[in-house]
């Protein structure tokens, strides 16, 4: 056989076919395509990923140290499931926050499974104050409020620390009037008649009508003691539960005083008689904040969204509001 009748032998037999090719040998099947796409997808994920996080090698041209473009976000949770039988409104559950993650990791799954149970549309925001300022829960909540969304139409005032036992306490649309679920005659530890902190729904029509709350209490407590004189100012009757016959065990409160001090002082400022007065310039018309970063994620399966809050203060106006 001739030299050109020899070459053209070879092309027939594959001695042609591109170098890629010849790693199959024989008949190339579906299986090693299927397999070799799949090897060259995961290397491109790959490289993908260790070149936007700035460990794999950095691209021609640019030096070690410089900046990455950065990685794709990463898909939001999805929402939960909600059937066209659930109740038509939404609810925005507000909780303040500061530095409590053990309780943060049990409340919001175990508020996912309560309020879906219930049939309650519903959205978890939790207000994580990031700043070097006081604890100031009252602002937090006027700051979940601006930031809730226009699919929310009504909200909860919720502490992180507290769990509702009992199935049958109501957590729907409070049309009537500011509904306060933790009432004096259940919460485990709050007994006077004029208490509406714990948990608290209000439209959020009424939530505008009062301004929301007193941005000035920096420190634990006593914000919603004057919150229950704006409800009041503003014509508004406070709902509380009725036919929960549990008593004191209709809510389990997570905080160990024990280990977690809460920060009642007071600086020498006059704040137990603030809390007998009305704020009549301040609420939700000025406070004062930016948000540093809005995360969506999931804990053991329930979404909430997390809210890197950095409030502001004036000290000339609340020196209070540093820790001294």
């Amino acid at each position: 056989m001739g030299p050109a009748r020899r070459r053209d032998a070879l092309r027939l037999r594959g001695g042609g076919s591109p170098p890629l090719l010849r790693l199959f040998p024989g008949r190339l099947s579906a299986f090693p395509l299927f397999l070799l796409a799949l090897l060259l997808g995961f290397a491109s994920l790959l490289w993908l990923q260790l070149s936007c996080s700035g460990e794999g090698p950095a691209p021609a041209g640019q030096h070690r140290g410089a900046p990455r473009q950065p990685c794709p976000a990463p898909a939001p949770p999805l929402p939960p499931h909600e059937e066209p039988s659930w109740a038509p409104h939404r609810l925005a559950l507000l909780v303040p926050f500061r530095e409590r993650f053990e309780e943060l990791l049990a409340f919001v799954p175990y508020m996912h499974r309560f309020l879906s149970k219930k049939k309650i549309r519903h959205r978890i925001f939790i207000l994580n104050q990031v700043d070097h300022f006081r604890f100031n829960r009252a602002s937090l909540i006027n700051v979940g409020f601006l930031e809730s969304g226009n699919d929310t139409d009504y909200i909860a005032m919720h502490d992180v620390d507290l769990l509702p036992l009992n199935e049958h306490l109501d957590y729907s649309f409070p049309e009537a009037g500011p509904f306060h679920v933790a009432s004096p005659e259940l919460h485990p530890l709050y007994h006077y008649k004029t208490y509406v902190g714990g948990i608290l729904l209000l439209t959020k029509q009424h939530y505008e009508l009062c301004n929301g709350m007193s941005n000035r209490f920096w420190g634990w407590g006593r914000e919603d003691d004057e919150f229950y004189r704006r409800i009041k100012g503003a014509g508004l009757q406070v709902r509380r539960p009725s036919g929960i016959t549990t008593g004191y065990e209709t809510f389990q409160h997570l905080h160990d005083p024990a280990w977690r001090k809460r920060d009642q002082k007071t600086l020498g400022l006059s704040l137990p008689q603030e809390q007998f007065k009305v704020d009549r310039e301040g609420g939700l018309n000025n406070v004062r904040y930016r948000i540093e970063s809005r995360t969506d994620l999931s804990v053991a399966g329930a979404p909430c969204t997390v809210l890197n809050v950095l409030l502001d203060c004036d000290t000339n106006e609340t020196p209070w509001c540093t820790f001294g």
